[in-house]
């Protein structure tokens, strides 16, 4: 099993689950959070006075998979998540070692 962190734009969101519930993925964990990186934030006006916001919001979704699965939907999040402009994100490929369901006490694959 493996785990799939993409960090993007929360402009994309809606695109990328449209695009990944076409594929015939439905579950995932989405995130509000914020984040730096290449694109070095923007320069603020509050007042007359200028501020520098480093932190920009993002989101982050995490989708646990069968390693079957992973280069599709890496392929599909990081087509649908695509701008060209810096600041587009990252995808992160983690292994899993287990899984388990509460409800159901499955476990591995199977609580996927």
């Amino acid at each position: 099993m493996k785990k799939i962190e993409a960090i993007i734009r929360p402009a994309k969101l809606e695109e990328v689950k449209d695009a990944l519930e076409r594929f015939g993925i439905y579950g995932m964990t989405v995130s509000q959070v914020l984040g730096c990186g290449m694109q070095k934030g923007r320069v603020g006006i509050y007042r007359g006075h200028e501020y520098s916001i480093n932190l920009l919001p993002k989101v982050k979704l995490e989708i646990v998979l069968q390693d079957r699965w992973v280069d599709g939907v890496v392929d599909i999040i990081s087509r649908a998540a695509y701008t060209g402009e810096v600041g587009d994100g990252k995808i992160f490929v983690c292994e899993v070692e287990n899984s388990l369901r509460v409800r159901t006490g499955e476990t591995g694959d199977d609580a996927l």
